[in-house]
């Protein structure tokens, strides 16, 4: 996963570009854990956001090169 996305000629590293997708997936959930009321089991909501956020992003990392994006 080298190299950067081109947005009419600004180049955006991939990481970025994934880090905001996760991001977007990330709030996504979260809204829905706390509609269905799953928070209440967890002690620390923070870091259940933030341990939710980094395995997206982990597993945008992985999955995007197999998609055949060329990020």
């Amino acid at each position: 996963m080298i190299g950067e996305v081109s947005f009419d000629g600004v180049f955006v590293p991939t990481l970025l570009v994934l880090a905001l997708v996760a991001m977007a997936l990330c709030f996504v959930l979260t809204r829905l854990i706390g509609a269905f009321g799953l928070y209440r089991f967890v002690t620390y909501r923070a870091l259940v956001d933030l341990s939710l956020f980094v395995l997206l992003l982990g597993l945008l990392s992985v999955l995007v090169p197999h998609l055949g994006y060329p990020l």
